[in-house]
């Protein structure tokens, strides 16, 4: 079962934020499959990001990559990094 790390940032300044996110210090996307990132409308320094894994124990070991590594903490104003999995859809 596929898991995600689901993450809301107000990075400060977009542009200056993306190439370190990039580098991805914390190696946080090295077992990713894929990721998603978006930008708010009326904030477009406000950073939503998902990030796909396979399965549950790559998104833990990622999360605690993340957390453990200290990048998260020069952010005041963010949620998560919160593990989740797919909950059941809308019926077709």
């Amino acid at each position: 079962m596929a898991a995600f790390i689901q993450t809301r940032l107000r990075v400060g300044d977009y542009d200056t934020w993306k190439p370190m996110f990039d580098m991805d210090g914390p190696r946080a996307r090295e077992k990713a499959i894929r990721y998603r990132l978006f930008r708010g409308v009326d904030d477009p320094n406000e950073v939503f990001l998902q990030i796909e894994f396979e399965n549950l124990d790559d998104a833990l070991e990622a999360r605690d990559r993340l957390v453990q590594s200290g990048v998260l903490d020069r952010f005041d104003d963010k949620d998560g990094p919160t593990v989740v999995t797919e909950a059941e859809g809308m019926p077709h």
